[in-house]
């Protein structure tokens, strides 16, 4: 069956230590993370060979195991694919007026404040002693709250971090040291202002800053490696996925969910096992799962190209140095065959790679490489070419760097590559000549998910910076549609508010929408099933167009979030 390569020979793993190819790799245990797509009893796969299996819905699961037991591993009928984890990154009330949220929430229109529903942020945490996750008489709003980043006691189910329930975190505030008893802290802040855009209560400033939906219940994880607050492993949202799902059935309550972490590393075309599990997870219980579109519409990550039988084609980009660690990857069609060429700024050269070598490492200097020509899955017949390149940390090689294409047999001859993130590599870094649409980070792709994109309310234009679609085989359209990302008050860890920016910001105006739609539509016994693809379809019937664009539009999806049309619609549907 096919595997991929990209998981490393052990002595390789120490050059590229903490790099994207190294995602998967639990140090402290010796051993691997996979994700696996699986049919039959996985349980006794695990235990045939002594490994240990977390098993997340009916066809997929973690495996954790040494590298050595993999090939025993693929010998096993009952899986039908893997995947190496990939690394995501944080993408870093006017606004609630434009997005006609304030008529909705008016009690002689449909009074709506989110009750007697769930919104799991699935972030950097929160600071949950902020009065605005805090009632009137004193007890939190949050049920149940997972820091997958410390050791303690994990939630029924899994292995790792530590789990506090509304219980303990009300223990917590009533106490004069709260962080003696829950020692949660939101120490980079963004989960903290994503859940006050969501479901923020407006205590700490009087009711002048309130959320969307002040009166829903959360759902907290914070996801984050150790010693890494502002990244993740997918594998990470995959548990917290699957973690926050089954705390909805338990409480039988239906939940929005806010995810605004993203990745640049996969085909971004929705077909990457991560978020086929994304779209399987969307289908379970009263479920709908908001994603930020990232922030690479600007940022010179992407290079579209196209390429002729015999030709050659030499492509830059700028390398600034700020990520000692960085990766390449290149998807075309399996059908045409090129090699490719790696070239640095001081002349080091990886030489012509041939596809047929499959995976092969170069040490170039104080500096190297691994260039791995991938195999098409089952789900997705692209193929990549992934280049993981490791400079010195105290003297990277800054400059401009190319990436030589000579094709012999094409038949397509289109093909994508992809620089990390701008939360990874900054904004200097960048192609010489970039391509903006088919900027969408990864989950935001998946298929049955709502990808949400920003535009800056104030001025009615899109963010430069927002997503952009579609995906790169125009499967289907990306992004869903934009709410606002520009200069959004919303709380801050520690206290207060502040200002924030990016596209992360846009997705939790989403999150509380479908919040108060639910409350309508399942909760108020309107539309008992009112979830998933049904608030999709409402969202995006119900945005607002300008008659000066064309939708659905590679920008803004199929326009701006207007929440009281969408209720309009559905109201005047369910008469």
């Amino acid at each position: 069956m096919p595997f991929t390569n990209r998981l490393l020979n052990r002595s390789l793993l120490s050059d590229f230590k903490n790099t994207e190819l190294s995602a998967g790799y639990e140090e402290n245990i010796k051993k691997w993370e996979v994700i696996v797509k699986f049919n039959g009893d996985i349980l006794k796969v695990g235990e045939e060979l002594g490994i240990e299996v977390e098993v997340l819905s009916q066809n997929y699961a973690i495996l954790t195991l040494e590298l050595s037991k993999l090939p025993e591993l693929l010998n096993y009928t009952e899986i039908e694919n893997i995947e190496t984890p990939k690394v995501l990154s944080i993408n870093l009330r006017d606004e609630i007026g434009k997005s006609c949220i304030n008529t909705v929430k008016s009690s002689n229109q449909f009074d709506l404040t989110g009750k007697g529903t769930l919104i799991a942020i699935i972030d950097s945490g929160i600071d949950y002693t902020h009065p605005d996750f805090i009632n009137e008489d004193g007890t939190s709003r949050i049920l149940y709250m997972w820091d997958q980043t410390v050791n303690g006691t994990p939630p029924s189910g899994f292995t790792g971090g530590s789990e506090y329930d509304n219980q303990k975190i009300n223990e917590a505030l009533k106490s004069e040291n709260p962080r003696e008893i829950v020692p949660e802290e939101d120490v980079v802040g963004h989960g903290t202002a994503i859940a006050g855009i969501a479901a923020g209560n407006g205590r700490a400033s009087a009711g002048l800053n309130v959320g969307i939906a002040p009166e829903a219940d959360l759902l907290i994880v914070k996801l984050g490696e150790k010693g890494y607050p502002s990244f993740a492993k997918t594998t990470e949202l995959m548990r917290a996925l699957k973690y926050v799902v089954t705390r909805a059935q338990e409480l039988k309550m239906p939940l929005a969910v806010n995810i605004s972490y993203g990745t640049n590393d996969g085909p971004h075309n929705g077909q990457s096992l991560f978020e086929n599990f994304i779209d399987d997870m969307a289908q379970i219980w009263k479920t709908s799962i908001c994603v930020a579109s990232g922030n690479e519409g600007d940022a010179g990550h992407h290079y579209r190209g196209n390429i002729k039988s015999e030709e050659t084609q030499e492509i830059n980009f700028f390398y600034s140095g700020k990520n000692p660690s960085f990766y390449l990857a290149l998807w075309k069609n399996f059908v045409d065959v090129f090699t490719v060429e790696l070239i640095f700024p001081n002349g080091y050269t990886t030489g012509e790679v041939l596809p047929y070598e499959t995976t092969r490492t170069y040490n170039l200097g104080d500096a190297s490489v691994i260039i791995n020509y991938g195999q098409p899955q089952f789900y997705n017949s692209f193929q990549e070419i992934f280049f993981q390149i490791n400079t010195p940390e105290n003297a990277p090689y800054v400059g401009v760097y190319t990436i030589k294409i000579r094709a012999s047999n094409i038949v397509d001859g289109d093909f994508d590559i992809y620089l990390p993130t701008v939360e990874e590599v900054g904004r200097e870094t960048a192609f010489s000549l970039p391509e903006e649409n088919s900027t969408l980070t990864i989950p935001s792709t998946a298929q049955n998910v709502i990808t949400v994109g920003g535009y800056d309310s104030s001025r009615e234009i899109i963010s430069s910076f927002s997503g952009k679609g579609y995906t790169i085989d125009v499967v289907y359209v990306k992004p869903d549609l934009v709410a606002p990302s520009v200069n959004v008050i919303t709380t801050q860890s520690g206290g207060g508010y502040g200002v924030f920016t990016g596209t992360s910001f846009a997705a939790p105006f989403v999150a509380g929408s479908v919040s108060l739609m639910m409350q309508w539509g399942i909760i108020n016994g309107n539309d008992p099933f009112l979830y998933g693809e049904k608030i999709k379809s409402y969202l995006k019937r119900g945005a607002k167009r300008s008659p000066e664009r064309v939708y659905p539009n590679s920008s803004w999806g199929y326009g701006t979030l207007c929440l009281y049309n969408s209720l309009i619609l559905l109201r005047d549907f369910d008469k």
